[in-house]
């Protein structure tokens, strides 16, 4: 009788403590169903994935070249990736800055973030690069840190490329005249030179995808097209 009692009372104590532990992981279960509720409906509504607003940078390149040399400073920064169709590509995954944590890794939760590039066409002599960032389990504030301009100074990179091994192709050799601009000239001036006209310059910026009258002082050449070139200078050599 007694051994029976004792029996009984290590059983009632062992229940004791399991019933205390499971009101802990039942406490903590809970809690964590509270926090990821949310994510769980978004996650079963197709969400989970944010995407930042996206960025673009003009280049007086065609689309093909503006496309190998993106692919270029890509492999330069040991960025992997994928050449999809229609000019595009995209990046890897990569793990973001910040873990999940604990509880997020037990819901799944895996910060990660990658790139999806474009390369369109603006006119035959000039293309736009447009670069989005793709994200996954990272919070809306931190999308600005993962931007190609802040990560990769990828526009900038392009830039530098482009100055130091300018593509064959990124401008016209026939149907116009290729022009290099004089030390301090900028295209208001090959305007004047070339054409007689000043004013023209905006065609000319126009037609190899620049912005401003300075623009153009980094290109090895300028392209101007045939039908504003004045009379004298029609036809002579091919860079003045």
């Amino acid at each position: 009788m007694v051994s029976l009692l004792v029996v009984m009372s290590a059983v009632r104590s062992v229940f004791r403590r399991f019933q205390k532990l499971a009101i802990v992981i039942c406490s903590i279960l809970l809690f964590a169903g509270c926090t990821y509720a949310p994510y769980y409906a978004n996650r079963a509504a197709g969400g989970g994935t944010d995407a930042a607003e996206g960025e673009q940078h003009d280049v007086p390149y065609t689309v093909n070249d503006s496309f190998v040399m993106t692919q270029d400073v890509l492999r330069g920064e040991g960025i992997l990736f994928t050449v999809e169709h229609n000019d595009k590509l995209i990046t890897l995954w990569k793990d973001g800055d910040v873990g999940p944590g604990v509880l997020g890794s037990l819901v799944g939760k895996h910060p990660q973030y990658r790139y999806e590039i474009e390369v369109v066409e603006i006119n035959p002599r000039s293309s736009r690069i447009i670069v989005n960032v793709r994200v996954e389990d990272i919070p809306d504030e931190d999308l600005s840190k993962y931007s190609a301009t802040t990560r990769l100074n990828l526009f900038a990179k392009f830039d530098q490329l482009a100055a130091q091994s300018p593509p064959s192709g990124g401008t016209p050799k026939e149907g116009g005249v290729n022009y290099a601009l004089l030390p301090n000239e900028d295209l208001k001036g090959l305007a004047k030179r070339a054409t007689g006209n000043e004013d023209n310059w905006r065609q000319i910026a126009q037609d190899n995808g620049l912005q401003s009258p300075t623009d153009g002082a980094n290109l090895p050449s300028i392209w101007i097209r045939n039908t504003l070139l004045s009379e004298p200078n029609k036809g002579s050599a091919g860079n003045n």
